[in-house]
C-alpha cells in the first residue's frame, strides 16, 4: 500500500507518528522468510517548505525538521517542535554579541541540523538530497517513510499586514516573524509566497500523488502549510487527477484550531474557523473528511453541499495512542472509499 500525505509541522508530524504506529501494529507478528518484506506500507510525506528561512547564515526548514524529529524520537514533546534535551549556549552567545534576530530561538542540537543542511546545499546538493540524508539519521527509511520537500527551489511565505507608517499603508514580513515574534496577532491582509513563480515540484512529488493508493491530508494548517503545498505548480492538478481517494482530517474542533493560529490564517481569506470552511479549501479533490464529534452538526451540511463522505469522531491528538487511533480512522475511511 502506498500512502501519500501532505504535511506541515506539529499537527502533521504527530499524525504521521500515529500513522506509523498504527501500521506497525497491523504488520504480521509471525516471522517471515529471510529476504521477504512483510508488506510494509510505503509512506511518502510531501513537506511544506514555505516556512523556510535563513537565519545567521543557516538555512532552516522548520516543518521538515519537525517531521524528522517527531518520527525519529528526538522532538521536544512539550513544545511539539525543536529538540528534546536541548541547550542554548550558541543562542546565548549570539545575544551577547548583539546578533539579531533573537525572537527565533534555536537550540544547539537544532543548529547542528541547520549547519549540516547549509553545508550540503552549499556543496551543490538539492534540498531533496539533503532531506534524504537528514532523514536517514532519524531512521525514516526503517519506518517506511520517505520525506520530500514540496519543491527544491527556495520559496518563502510572507505576510502582508497593515502599517500606517509604510507607503500604501501596508508592509510585508516573513511568515516566521509574523508567527513566532508577533504570535499572529497582527491581522494578516494576505499571504504571498516569494519564489513560487519559479518553483517546480521536487522530484517524486507528483508521482507520489498520482501513483498513491491513498492520499491523506493530516490536521495541518490549511492555509500556510497544506495551502502552500497546493500552490506548487502541478500539485493541485495531480490531486484532482489521482485515482486514489483523498481523505482529510479537520484541523478545527468546535470552531477553534487544534493548535497554532489557523484561525488568524483563515480570517485573512475571509473564512470562518469551521470544519466546513476548511473542507471548502479542498473541495475540488477531497473525497472523505474526518471531523470531530463537536462538529457533528456540520456533517449533514458538508455531505449535501460538498458531496463528501463525512465521519465524526474525537480528533484531539492528546498523546501517541490517540493519534494512532485517529490515523487508523483515516485509513479505514480511505479503504472504504477505495472499495466504493
Amino acid at each position: 500500500m502506498r500512502i501519500t500525505t501532505l504535511a506541515g509541522g506539529v499537527g502533521g508530524a504527530r499524525f504521521l507518528r500515529g500513522l506509523v504506529r498504527h501500521l506497525d501494529d497491523a504488520l504480521p507478528a509471525e516471522p517471515h522468510e529471510p529476504g521477504q518484506d512483510p508488506a510494509r506500507p510505503e509512506i511518502t510525506v510531501i513537506g511544506n517548505t514555505g516556512d523556510d528561512i535563513t537565519l545567521y547564515g543557516l538555512r532552516v526548514c522548520p516543518d521538515l525538521d519537525t517531521v524528522m524529529y517527531t518520527l525519529g524520537g528526538g522532538i521536544h514533546e512539550g513544545q511539539g517542535w525543536g529538540r528534546d534535551g536541548e541547550t542554548h549556549v550558541v543562542q546565548e552567545e549570539l545575544a551577547a554579541y548583539g546578533v539579531e534576530p533573537q525572537w527565533f530561538g534555536m537550540g544547539d542540537r537544532d543548529i547542528a541540523t541547520h549547519v549540516a543542511r547549509t553545508r550540503w546545499l552549499g556543496q551543490g546538493l538539492s534540498l531533496s538530497e539533503v532531506t534524504s540524508r537528514l532523514g536517514d539519521r532519524w531512521g525514516l527509511p526503517r519506518q517506511g517513510v520517505r520525506l520530500l520537500p514540496m519543491t527544491d527551489d527556495p520559496v518563502e511565505t510572507h505576510v502582508v499586514v497593515e502599517d500606517q507608517d509604510a507607503e500604501g499603508g501596508q508592509r510585508a514580513m516573513h511568515f516566521q516573524e509574523w508567527w513566532v515574534r508577533h504570535q499572529a496577532a497582527l491581522p494578516a491582509e494576505r499571504f504571498v509566497v516569494a519564489g513560487m513563480d519559479r518553483a517546480r515540484p521536487a522530484p517524486g512529488v507528483l508521482e507520489a500523488i498520482r501513483t498513491a493508493d491513498l492520499v491523506i491530508l493530516p490536521p495541518s494548517n490549511p492555509v500556510v502549510s497544506i495551502g502552500i503545498i497546493l500552490t506548487v505548480p502541478g500539485v493541485r492538478d495531480a490531486l484532482r487527477g489521482t485515482r486514489a481517494p483523498v481523505v482529510g482530517v479537520s484541523p478545527v474542533i468546535g470552531g477553534r484550531p487544534v493548535r497554532g493560529h489557523a484561525d488568524a490564517c483563515l480570517a485573512a481569506l475571509g473564512l470562518p474557523t469551521t470544519a466546513d470552511a476548511v473542507a471548502g479549501l479542498y473541495a475540488d479533490f477531497l473525497d472523505g473528511w474526518l471531523v470531530d464529534d463537536a462538529d457533528e452538526g456540520a456533517s449533514d451540511l458538508l455531505r449535501r453541499h460538498r458531496g463528501l463522505v463525512v465521519e465524526h469522531r474525537p480528533l484531539m491528538m492528546s498523546d501517541v495512542p490517540t493519534a494512532t487511533v485517529i490515523a487508523g480512522a483515516a485509513l479505514d475511511l480511505g479503504r472504504r472509499l477505495q472499495r466504493a
